[in-house]
């Protein structure tokens, strides 16, 4: 199904992080392993935003209009 990339695919807390993929324009939420991000979406097939405090590695999970999609590698945050 649908999933979104993240270019780099790890960073620490406070890291810069482009999340490309499909649909993504009218994005509601960005969250690392369900802690949210503050986001910017940049086009139909990228958002950026930074590691936000508190994350943990797992997921990335973006919310669209379209239903929730889920990063295909976890993201490592050391």
């Amino acid at each position: 199904g649908p999933f979104v990339e993240t270019q780099p695919t790890s960073g620490k807390v406070g890291s810069a992080v482009t999340i490309l993929g499909s649909n993504l324009t009218g994005a509601t939420n960005v969250a690392f392993n369900g802690t949210t991000a503050i986001f910017t979406v940049v086009s139909n097939t990228e958002i950026t935003t930074k590691v936000p405090t508190g994350a943990t590695t797992g997921t990335v999970q973006v919310t669209t209009p379209g239903g929730t999609l889920k990063s295909n590698v976890v993201f490592s945050v050391p």
